[in-house]
């Protein structure tokens, strides 16, 4: 079997789910939701001087989901549909595109990204994919009232487990499995050297030079 991981954040969505976060949020939220984000930001800024940039982005994003306690998935849909208008200009069309050519010749294709899986299902449901998605989830209670807390942060290590996780799952041996990865960020490094094809998309400075040192080809570059 042959399997594709696709990124979200800089790879198929070439902009950033964190800023289109803010501005959904300046429409929907209230003084309450604003005040739990700013107490949020101070403490992920703390954290990203002491533990880095990503414990930074992790604590921040999990901050920022508190703002969604109580409502329901009803509720979190018109929140979602404000990202999705906002962020669909910054779609990598290509990339869509390439995802469907994997399709059509019989791979099984997963959105694989930290941003929340209520957006990724949206998304990709606007743009006309049936493909598996692993994201962030966001925790409901048994009312189906969300409780502000996530589940882990599909980040780094994260989605080589999530991906181990998934063959388990199927009862598919990764050995006979030959695993695609298109990702964009050094924090994508751990998945890009457990998969057999690492491409690289849209790749900063550091990365590229990463890519260049693997000789891990570039999408979209000869």
């Amino acid at each position: 079997m042959q399997l594709v991981t696709v990124d979200f954040d800089g790879t198929l969505f070439q902009g950033d789910s964190f800023k289109l976060m803010f501005q959904a949020g300046r429409k929907e939220f209230g003084i309450r939701e604003w005040t739990t984000v700013l107490i949020g930001t101070a403490q992920a800024l703390f954290l990203g001087i002491t533990r880095g940039k990503h414990a930074l982005r992790i604590h921040f994003f999990q901050a920022f989901a508190k703002t969604f306690k109580g409502k329901t998935e009803e509720e979190l849909a018109s929140f979602f549909d404000e990202l999705i208008a906002a962020g669909r200009n910054q779609i990598n069309e290509p990339l869509v595109h390439k995802i469907k050519e994997h399709q059509d010749s019989g791979k099984q294709v997963i959105i694989l990204s930290g941003a929340l899986k209520p957006f990724l299902d949206a998304l990709i449901e606007k743009l006309g994919l049936t493909v598996t998605t692993i994201g962030t989830e966001l925790l409901f209670d048994q009312d189906g009232r969300c409780t502000g807390a996530t589940g882990p942060v599909i980040n780094g290590e994260e989605k080589v487990r999530a991906v181990a996780n998934w063959l388990e799952k199927l009862q598919l041996d990764p050995e006979e499995t030959e695993i695609w990865a298109y990702a964009d960020s050094e924090s994508d490094i751990p998945l890009l050297h457990f998969v057999d094809k690492p491409i690289i998309v849209n790749p900063k400075n550091g990365m590229r030079e990463v890519a260049k040192a693997k000789q891990w080809p570039i999408f979209g570059e000869n």
